[in-house]
């Protein structure tokens, strides 16, 4: 899979923003797609995972009520990660990937899927 992440700005505390995430390559129906995040000087982690075929959805515990994760109606080549309520902390590169194990490996911050380059979100006080 090819994956592009867009939608990254900055805004001030309390924010929204909107990212998406093109996938093109293959079919997505039988793969969970997932955004990360990495913060200067922080590892890296799991944000948010949609199995695409059951809908099934997974948020890390502090982003839960402020992100949502979805795919697009339509199609099956883009997920968007709406976010809400935007904090400071918030504050990284986000990624979009490709996770072959169904959000498990997304749970850890890691996955062995493919990758899309990251878009900068930034939360100012």
């Amino acid at each position: 899979f090819q994956l592009q992440a867009s939608g990254g700005g900055q805004v001030h505390s309390g924010g929204s923003l909107r990212l998406s995430c093109v996938v093109s390559g293959g079919s997505l129906r039988y793969v969970a797609v997932a955004w990360f995040r990495q913060a200067p000087g922080k590892r890296r982690e799991g944000v948010s995972c949609i199995i695409m075929l059951a809908k099934t959805t997974w948020y890390a515990e502090h982003v839960k009520g402020r992100f949502t994760i979805s795919r697009d109606k339509a199609n099956d080549t883009t997920v968007y990660l709406q976010m809400d309520d935007l904090k400071p902390e918030d504050t990284a590169v986000y990624y979009c990937a490709t996770d072959p194990s169904l959000c498990a490996a997304t749970m850890t911050g890691e996955s062995r899927g493919d990758w899309g380059q990251g878009t900068q979100v930034t939360v100012s006080s």
